[in-house]
């Protein structure tokens, strides 16, 4: 009996706690583009609804700055794919970064993230890099973790959304740990592949690509111009990591402006991107394009991969023309006209 009446008690504050918690949200379903996998999901930060929407009001919300003006928006402009327009990023405090800032396209695939850093392996990871830096001050966060949290847990729009997105913490639901799992969602919904090149490769649109681009298409994939070497896959970032795993390391290079290697970023939406290069030194697909055919023998000094060979003119701007056509244009306005918006029931 003893037994009996323990099983009950014990069923009751299951039920009690289940009810404390709230009901589970609404699961995240991808509409991804034709010929993208499905992305990795840390099992310790589920997808959702609820999750993915917070995330993207904090992502554009200047209060996560310690000067209450910078959002990661500001380094990370829709309008741009995700990236600043700038050689090299800027910080909170007006401080110029070592490195130009990262498109945000297409990260959810990424093995790595950061130009120099293989071992920083998740968005959740990587999202606290920018909030807590403080040589240089990046947002300036760091030693303020628990008064943002506070500010936010005031705010009965935030205290809604986050219990929304993490009922089960349904007694302090507003946490540091919660900020960076909600934007780390909402980068993860960051998905291009609705352009000239994927309509043209993935949906048989013949008339998606200039006859140029499709000149430059064919000499990207080619020995003569080994872009592919690099750039291959369909984010173009050679290896990448979906549900399934990783296919191999992070793609890392040495880029024939520095001996340190640097991650092989994605070609997707790059001209939308520049300036180019870790350091942000090219402005133009021209002048990135001349610098790789221009490297001769001087390429095998730096990474096997790079050309060591030259192109004409017209070939120069078939590449260009090419790398134009990675653009995917409703991904930059969907954004652009809906930064500050809360997320929908759909995947980008």
């Amino acid at each position: 009996m003893a037994v009996t009446v323990h099983g009950r008690w014990m069923a009751l504050l299951l039920t009690s706690s289940v009810c404390l918690a709230g009901p589970s949200p609404q699961p995240y379903i991808w509409h991804l583009p034709r010929g993208f996998p499905t992305p990795a999901i840390p099992p310790d930060n589920p997808m959702s609804d609820s999750k993915v929407a917070l995330g993207r009001r904090l992502f554009f919300d200047p209060r996560l700055s310690v000067t209450g003006r910078y959002s990661c928006a500001s380094c990370h402009d829709p309008a741009l794919s995700f990236s600043d327009g700038r050689p090299v990023a800027l910080g909170a405090r007006g401080d110029a970064l070592p490195r130009n800032a990262m498109a945000l396209v297409n990260v959810a695939y990424n093995i790595s993230f950061g130009w120099t850093k293989p071992h920083l392996r998740s968005l959740e990871a990587q999202m606290r890099e920018p909030l807590l830096n403080s040589h240089p001050v990046e947002l300036g966060l760091a030693g303020r973790e628990e008064s943002i949290t506070a500010q936010l847990a005031i705010d009965p729009a935030y205290a809604a959304a986050f219990a929304a997105a993490f009922p089960e913490d349904p007694t302090l639901p507003v946490t540091f740990d919660h900020l960076v799992n909600a934007v780390a969602a909402f980068e993860r919904t960051l998905i291009s592949g609705e352009s000239p090149f994927d309509r043209y490769v993935f949906q048989g649109d013949h008339a998606a690509l200039s006859e140029s681009a499709k000149r430059g298409m064919a000499l990207f994939f080619s020995p003569k111009a080994g872009c592919s070497a690099c750039h291959s896959g369909f984010n173009f970032t050679g290896t990448w990591r979906d549900s399934h795993g990783e296919t191999g390391k992070p793609a890392f290079a040495i880029n024939g402006v520095t001996a340190q290697p640097m991650r092989v970023p994605t070609l997707r939406n790059i001209a939308l991107s520049g300036p180019y290069m870790h350091d942000g030194r090219f402005f133009t697909l021209e002048r990135v394009v001349n610098h790789y055919f221009s490297l001769g023998p001087r390429a095998i000094r730096y990474d096997r991969r790079l050309p060591r060979t030259t192109l004409d003119m017209q070939q120069k701007a078939d590449l260009v023309a090419f790398l134009r056509s990675l653009t995917d244009e409703d991904f930059v306005r969907r954004y652009a006209a809906t930064a500050a918006a809360p997320a929908s029931n759909s995947s980008p």
